[in-house]
């Protein structure tokens, strides 16, 4: 069915934090803060990773791609949530909902495999110390970020080819902060239970599936650790406590979300914010008051500016 043809709909409106107006530039202004430490943060560590002689390593290489997709996962919802705030009519039309999903489903697509990618490096650097870079090589490492591409836009595609032809001819309106796989299916015109099974299966049991599979990897870490010497579990603890977090966050709020995507509840847009906004943040806030080579690393990379900046 022609979506342009058939469709009386030309845009959404996302009902977001709709509130009093002191409580609205509350919003505006936290969420500008957030936004502008996510996009600070995550470029610090990118540029980092890069340009310090100390960090090539392959934990870090993967660290910086995380940044990357964070940043990028934030930048797709929040800005358009950020301006939405202070406007009255909070509306975004259709195909820019339709790339608002798109682009979404891809990052998180991505980060999810990186995470799992990120997961398996661990795993070799704490149980096969001496092969570690033998496995961790450059082509597998080359090889883990072009998969998770490769998966993030299959999973998006397979998704939105689907949605791309429903109808859409009223009500229009997503009671969240951005357009979502979930709520936006329920606006189409016509029987949607089997395309609401499909995305529970692909984006809610992937999620489901994905984060279990990394707690155990996590817990057969533990175990190996253990086993070779118990003096050596809190240092592993400490280093896969990061992991632990990060995992935790970011699959929490899309099991939620996803797993039982088409029963509504009262938080749901607390979940969105934290999936879309908060985790960005805490990623790089975790990684690096945590990391004293990171941390040792951006203070090198300071002065080095600051020098350079004294001579120039």
């Amino acid at each position: 069915m022609d979506l342009k043809n058939e469709s009386v709909v030309t845009e959404f409106i996302l009902l977001g934090f709709s509130g009093q107006w002191e409580l609205c530039i509350f919003f505006f202004s936290a969420f500008s803060l957030i936004y502008s430490a996510v996009v600070l943060g995550n470029v610090l560590i990118m540029v980092t990773v890069t340009f310090s002689s100390t960090l090539h390593s392959p934990m870090y290489f993967l660290l910086a791609n995380l940044s990357f997709l964070d940043m990028c996962l934030s930048t797709v919802t929040t800005p358009k949530m950020i301006t939405g705030l202070l406007t009255e009519h909070k509306t975004i039309s259709i195909w820019g909902c339709m790339t608002q999903m798109f682009f979404m489903h891809l990052f998180g697509g991505a980060e999810m495999t990186l995470l799992i990618a990120m997961a398996f490096d661990r795993y070799v650097a704490i149980c096969k110390p001496l092969h570690y870079r033998t496995i961790m090589n450059h082509r597998l490492l080359g090889g883990f970020v072009i998969l998770s591409w490769i998966i993030g836009f299959a999973h998006t595609m397979s998704q939105m080819l689907l949605l791309v032809k429903l109808p859409f001819c009223g009500p229009n309106v997503v009671d969240n902060i951005f357009c979502d796989l979930p709520l936006v299916i329920k606006l189409a015109c016509i029987e949607t239970y089997t395309l609401e099974l499909f995305v529970i299966a692909n984006s809610g049991l992937l999620s489901l599936i994905c984060f279990i599979l990394l707690l155990i990897s996590y817990m057969v870490i533990l175990a190996t650790v253990w086993q070779r010497s118990s003096g050596a579990l809190s240092k592993a603890l400490s280093t896969l406590s990061a992991h632990i977090i990060v995992v935790t966050l970011f699959f929490g709020p899309c099991i939620f979300i996803y797993a039982w995507p088409f029963n509504s509840f009262a938080g749901n847009n607390i979940l969105s914010v934290f999936y879309t906004v908060i985790t960005p943040l805490l990623n790089p806030i975790i990684y690096t008051l945590r990391n004293q080579k990171m941390q040792g690393a951006m203070r090198k990379l300071w002065f080095l500016l600051i020098s350079s900046t004294q001579n120039f």
